[in-house]
């Protein structure tokens, strides 16, 4: 059972100024502001507007400068907007980056830019730290398309078959699998188990394009991710016919047509490394589209044909939010003792199984 409250935490002996209410900081931009976070716009002026900037500095520096008084960290998934990804995040990455980070840190306060499962994962592995979301409505398709109750189910439908978890799950589901994966490690644990077939769950494109990678029988559950589900094989082949010269990668969220149209399949961060290495011309990136932002950064030579499709869970993560959040230590994210255990020990294995 995981509850998200708003409350102050109770704290250890010694952490009771950096969990104090804080006083809210002036939000106007002044010219102070300004050369403060000069150097954070250069890095971001691509893909954010001048005249955007003046909104978000106030918040930026206010939220920088709060992270050093509360010894608090901000964890950041590829899929925030540039000014949370480039401007504010201490830790940024796909789901597996974030939770090896998340293992790593002396933080005492983790903020977790990204969704309800991340924060969720963040705080089972950082039992004793104060965990927050900056808004507890910010939820996944695929974690709820599956129950602990389901994996249960699955269990006795298929005696001694293990279960493999993507971390796109809450707690109660990890509780009840033998080990977890993120997209960018799912061949390697399935095969790490050593058995004949495997149940995957909950997204069945994933499932079924790791089937096309190994010789395990993959046993799969028809749960999929609401923003990949929305491309076609058909959009992508219309963007291909357009401009011939376009390359096309493509997360294994997506359908299966739409990985047969593409040049590159492979997690957020194989797509970034393939972006990075390959340096085409112009690239479609196939998956949640404030990704094509935060890799247009980097990669200064490369025009992105952005397909926008927005996670709206993602989405509700803003720096105001995240300001908010340090200000007043919510929304706080807790995992009851007994899931919490189970769940660690299926993440901590796909962990160490990275080492």
């Amino acid at each position: 059972m995981t509850t998200v409250h708003g409350s102050i935490p109770r704290t250890r002996p010694g952490a009771a100024r950096r969990l104090a209410p804080a006083v809210v900081p002036d939000l106007a931009y002044t010219p102070e502001v300004a050369r403060e976070t000069a150097h954070l716009y250069e890095r971001v002026a691509r893909v954010i507007p001048p005249i955007e900037w003046p909104g978000f500095a106030p918040y930026i520096k206010a939220i920088n400068d709060l992270k050093k008084t509360r010894n608090a960290v901000v964890l950041a998934h590829n899929y925030m907007t540039p000014e949370i990804f480039h401007c504010v995040a201490d830790v940024v990455g796909d789901s597996l980056q974030l939770a090896r980070e998340a293992s790593k840190t002396d933080a005492e306060i983790i903020v977790q830019g990204g969704v309800h499962f991340m924060a969720e994962t963040s705080k089972l592995l950082n039992p004793d730290k104060t965990v927050l979301i900056p808004d507890s409505r910010a939820g996944c398709s695929l974690a709820a398309s599956i129950t602990g109750a389901d994996v249960r189910a699955l269990r006795e439908a298929y005696p001694g078959v293990p279960v493999v978890t993507y971390v796109n799950t809450s707690a109660e589901v990890k509780a009840e699998s033998d080990i977890c994966c993120t997209s960018s490690n799912a061949v390697r644990v399935v095969e790490s188990l050593g058995a004949k077939r495997v149940i995957m769950i909950p997204d069945e494109y994933l499932a079924k394009w790791v089937q096309t990678q190994t010789s395990v029988e993959i046993i799969t559950w028809k749960g999929h991710c609401e923003v990949h589900e929305l491309f076609t094989g058909d959009e992508l082949r219309a963007y291909r016919e357009a401009d011939p010269g376009v390359k096309i990668i493509a997360h294994p969220e997506c359908a299966p047509d739409v990985l047969a149209e593409a040049d590159f399949t492979g997690s957020t961060s194989g797509m970034i490394k393939w972006v990075n290495e390959h340096q085409p011309k112009k690239v479609l990136l196939v998956t949640e589209c404030s990704m094509s932002d935060n890799v247009a950064v980097e990669a200064e030579k490369v025009e992105f044909v952005r397909p926008c499709n927005l996670c709206p869970h993602m989405k509700r993560i803003t720096l105001p939010k995240i300001l908010d959040s340090l200000l007043f230590l919510k929304e706080e994210v807790t995992v009851d003792p007994a899931v919490a255990e189970r769940a660690r020990a299926a993440v901590e294995r796909m962990i160490n199984l990275n080492h």
